[in-house]
C-alpha cells in the first residue's frame, strides 16, 4: 500500500517542483532611456494666445468649417489606410491570444474500435475485437518565464499597434484638413486670377479707346494685350490644380475621384484657432507615435527575456487515461489505465541558433532604443518649428495685407492718371503686376497660416492622451 502511494506521489512532487522553479523566471529590466527634456520652447508663443489651453481632441473643429467637419467624418469612416491600420490592431489581438494560449494545458481525446482476423495455413481462424477511449492532458511548465515573456511581448505589441492606429488617425485628419485648405486656396487663386483678367481687359478697353482717339500708341495696345493674354494663360494651370486637389481629397475619403463632390466655402473667412502648447516634458505623453515606439521597446525587452529563457531546459507535464475493451463497438468490462509524466528537455547542440536569436533580439532592442530617442527629439523640433511657422505666417499675412492695400491704391491712381492723359501706361502696367502678385501672395500666406495651425496641432498630438488609446 505504501509503495502505491509513493508511485502516485512521484509525478505530483515533480509537478510541484516544476511550479516552484517558475519563480526563477528570467526578466529583463525596462530599457526605456531617460532623456533630459527642455523646460520651455525655443520659439515664442503665438501673439494674443495666452488664454489658449492646448489642443482639443476634435481640434479640426476650431477652423469653424462645417464642410471640413463633414469631410473628416467621411475620412474616418472610409479611408482605406485607416481600415488597414485597424486590421493590424485586430491581428495584434489575435497574436496575443495565440501567445496566451500557451499558458493553458493542451487536452486531447481519442476513440477507436478495431477488428482483425488471422488464419494460419491449415489452422483455425482467430478473430480479435477491441474498443478504446482515451483522454490526454499536457502542460508546459514555464520554468524560466519564456511563455510569460512572449505574452508580455504580445501585449506590448498590441499597445504599439493601437498607438500606431491613433497616429494614423491623426495623420489622416491633418491630411484631409491640409488638402481641403489647399483646394480652397486654389479655388480662391483661380477666382482672383479671373478678377485680374477682368481688370486687365477693362484697362485694355481704355487703351484701345485712347488709341482710336489718337492718344495711345499701338505699342501701348500691344503691351496691355500681352497682359491680358498672360492672365488668360494663368487660368489654365490653376484650373487643373483645383481638379487634382479635389481628386487627392477624394482618395483620402476613400471615394472615387470622378464621383466626389465638395461644397465650396469662403477661404478668407476660415477661422484660425489659437493654440498654446504644453511644456516639453508633457509632450511625450501626448503623442501617439512616441507611445507606439515606447510600447515597441517594451515588446523588445520581453522578446530578449523570451530568447534568453529559450536557452534553458524546458519541462512539460503530461497525464493520460483510457478505457479499453476486447469487444467491438462496446466498452463492456473495460480495462482502465492512468499515467502521468514529467519530461525535461535541453538543447545540446544547434550550431548556436538559440544564442544568435538572443543576440538578434538584443540588436532589435538597441534599434528601438535609438528609435525612441529619435522620435522624442523629432517631436520637440516639430513643435518648435510649428510655433515659429505660426508666428511667422501671422506676421507675414498682416504685412502682405498692407502691401496689397497700398498696391491697390497705386493702381487706382495710375489708372485714373492714364485715363485723364496725365500718366503713362508703364505706370499702369507696373501697378497691375504688383496688385496681381500681391493678391495671389496673400492667398498663399493665408494658406501658410492654416497649414501652420494644422502642423502645430499634429505636432502636439492632436489632443490625444494615452488613456484614450484603449477606449
Amino acid at each position: 500500500m505504501s509503495r502505491e502511494k509513493t508511485k502516485h506521489r512521484g509525478p505530483l512532487a515533480a509537478a510541484v517542483f516544476g511550479l516552484l522553479l517558475g519563480a526563477c523566471a528570467i526578466q529583463e529590466p525596462s530599457s526605456l532611456p531617460r532623456m533630459q527634456l527642455p523646460e520651455r520652447w525655443s520659439e515664442p508663443l503665438p501673439l494674443g494666445q495666452a488664454a489658449a489651453s492646448g489642443v482639443a481632441p476634435d481640434w479640426w473643429t476650431g477652423f469653424a468649417s462645417a464642410e471640413l467637419n463633414r469631410l473628416v467624418g467621411l475620412a474616418l469612416a472610409g479611408n482605406p489606410d485607416l481600415m488597414i491600420s485597424a486590421e493590424r490592431v485586430r491581428q495584434a489581438e489575435i497574436a496575443l491570444g495565440i501567445a496566451g494560449a500557451a499558458r493553458l494545458p493542451s487536452v486531447g481525446g481519442s476513440a477507436g474500435t478495431s477488428q482483425s482476423r488471422s488464419t494460419p495455413d491449415g489452422g483455425t481462424t482467430t478473430r480479435r475485437d477491441g474498443s478504446s477511449l482515451g483522454l490526454s492532458v499536457s502542460y508546459e511548465l514555464d520554468l524560466w518565464g519564456r511563455i510569460a515573456a512572449n505574452v508580455a511581448a504580445g501585449e506590448a505589441s498590441l499597445q504599439a499597434s493601437r498607438f500606431d492606429h491613433e497616429a494614423a488617425r491623426l495623420s489622416l485628419v491633418a491630411g484631409v484638413a491640409s488638402v481641403y485648405f489647399q483646394a480652397l486656396a486654389a479655388d480662391e487663386r483661380l477666382r482672383i486670377a479671373q478678377e485680374n483678367l477682368a481688370l486687365a481687359q477693362r484697362i485694355l478697353a481704355i487703351v484701345e479707346a485712347r488709341h482710336r482717339n489718337g492718344v495711345a500708341t499701338s505699342l501701348e495696345v500691344a503691351q496691355q494685350s500681352t497682359t491680358v493674354l498672360s492672365q488668360q494663360a494663368a487660368l489654365i494651370p490653376l484650373a487643373v490644380q483645383v481638379r487634382q486637389l479635389h481628386s487627392a481629397l477624394a482618395l483620402l475619403l476613400g471615394q472615387i475621384p470622378q464621383a466626389a463632390a465638395f461644397a465650396g466655402e469662403d477661404f478668407v473667412g476660415l477661422h484660425i484657432p489659437a493654440i498654446l502648447p504644453e511644456m516639453p516634458p508633457i509632450l511625450i505623453a501626448r503623442r501617439p507615435d512616441i507611445a507606439a515606439v515606447e510600447a515597441a521597446l517594451a515588446a523588445s525587452d520581453a522578446n530578449v527575456a523570451a530568447a534568453r529563457a529559450a536557452l534553458l531546459p524546458s519541462a512539460s507535464l503530461s497525464a493520460s487515461g483510457g478505457l479499453s475493451s476486447a469487444v467491438l463497438l462496446d466498452l463492456a468490462n473495460p480495462t482502465r489505465s492512468v499515467s502521468m509524466a514529467l519530461s525535461l528537455a535541453q538543447n545540446i547542440f544547434d550550431g548556436g541558433r538559440l544564442r544568435l536569436q538572443t543576440e538578434s533580439a538584443r540588436s532589435q532592442r538597441a534599434v528601438q532604443i535609438i528609435n525612441y530617442s529619435k522620435a522624442v527629439r523629432s517631436a520637440l523640433k516639430e513643435v518648435d518649428d510649428g510655433l515659429g511657422n505660426v508666428e511667422k505666417s501671422e506676421r507675414q499675412e498682416i504685412a502682405q495685407r498692407a502691401v496689397l492695400e497700398q498696391a491697390s491704391r497705386s493702381l487706382r491712381l495710375a489708372e485714373l492718371r492714364y485715363r485723364e492723359g496725365a500718366g503713362e501706361l508703364l505706370s499702369v502696367l507696373e501697378a497691375q503686376r504688383t496688385v496681381f502678385s500681391a493678391r495671389d501672395q496673400l492667398v498663399t500666406l493665408r494658406l501658410s497660416r492654416l497649414q501652420a495651425a494644422i502642423d502645430l496641432s499634429k505636432a502636439l498630438g492632436g489632443g490625444w492622451k494615452a488613456a484614450e488609446a484603449g477606449a
